[in-house]
């Protein structure tokens, strides 16, 4: 098609090129790409570890012949809600949007949406249950709706972070920061809620397609164009880093009220 031959000189799935992009060669490293739906991975070194807990054990990328194993989660819905959002209650025009009216919510209400529109993702693998609205009362309107489906990414995140930790304790030890990239990251709102949630520090890139990157490096890196993993990781720069500033009650009090909806949504669909 070119006039001649094109050599292959790096292969990689969309989650392991972004890993690769968001420089996470490090043991303890973990990056989360938030598109329609989201996808962690930990870097878990030379050790592939057998998921307790309902994640994947996967590969997350193999450099002149070394191995690098991690732990995968799996969100079926992150920007998609945003997208339901817009499309199907329009009650915001872009996507961003939802940034300013999330901002504008009564805090004092504890509105959850467990977002199953197409079933639950990592950990709990429940193709049948379907979404649902928690804590509904007179006064839910627009920004409340805007604010608990942006929170309900931040808390599916929390799950396979709590996941992980059970997995692979190291990562309690390491203080990890979590890299995000993907469309759903340029959300100041969403990532700072991300922040308070997990209770850790989030980073964004300066470059925000981090997938094209990887790949891109993968290539350049066999063809001697592109420098080693450490050089390369040297390069990465920080776009903004969000720092948790919820207060801890706060925090526990807003899990709480996730794992309780989570646990009543997949109660609904065993007694259905």
């Amino acid at each position: 098609m070119f006039g001649g031959s094109i050599a292959i000189r790096g292969i990689a799935g969309d989650q392991q090129a972004a890993t690769v992009g968001q420089a996470c060669f490090q043991p303890g490293m973990m990056k989360s790409t938030y598109g329609t739906g989201c996808f962690a991975l930990l870097n878990t070194g030379e050790t592939a570890v057998a998921s307790k807990n309902k994640l994947l054990t996967t590969i997350a990328y193999q450099l002149n012949g070394k191995r690098t194993y991690a732990l995968e989660g799996s969100i079926f819905v992150a920007g998609s809600a945003v997208q339901w959002l817009r499309d199907g209650l329009h009650i915001i025009k872009t996507a961003h949007d939802s940034d300013d009216l999330a901002a504008k919510a009564d805090d004092t209400q504890s509105v959850y949406l467990v977002p199953a529109f197409v079933g639950l993702g990592a950990p709990y693998w429940n193709p049948r249950v379907r979404g649902a609205l928690f804590g509904l009362t007179r006064n839910t309107g627009p920004a409340e709706l805007a604010q608990t489906a942006l929170e309900s990414v931040c808390y599916q995140t929390y799950d396979l972070w709590e996941a992980m930790r059970a997995d692979w304790p190291d990562l309690i030890s390491k203080h990890t920061t979590l890299r995000v990239d993907g469309g759903m990251a340029i959300s100041d709102w969403t990532m700072q809620r991300l922040a308070d949630i997990l209770n850790a520090t989030v980073d964004r890139p300066m470059i925000p397609e981090t997938t094209a990157l990887g790949a891109a490096y993968l290539a350049g890196l066999a063809a001697g164009i592109c420098p080693p993993p450490a050089d390369f990781a040297a390069t990465w720069r920080l776009d903004r880093r969000f720092t948790p500033a919820m207060d801890e009650a706060t925090r526990t009090q807003k899990l709480r009220g996730w794992s309780q909806a989570v646990k009543g949504l997949l109660a609904s669909e065993t007694d259905s």
